[in-house]
């Protein structure tokens, strides 16, 4: 007895991407933890940048 064939990775991602409804217009982020880590690792970037900006003046080296 043979084993069924498998799918490929591509077919089966491209089967269940066919399941998807659309996008709506606008929704750039459709998984919501996504959302979150890129929000969260933009603001954690700029709070960084900031806090070395006030430690460098605060040391006279900006």
């Amino acid at each position: 007895m043979s084993r069924p064939k498998r799918k490929t990775l591509e077919e089966r991602i491209a089967e269940r991407q066919a399941q998807l409804p659309p996008l709506k217009e606008g929704k750039e982020f459709e998984h919501g933890p996504a959302k979150f880590v890129f929000i969260f690792l933009l603001v954690f970037i700029v709070g960084l940048h900031l806090v070395g900006l006030v430690v460098l003046m605060m040391l006279g080296l900006h």
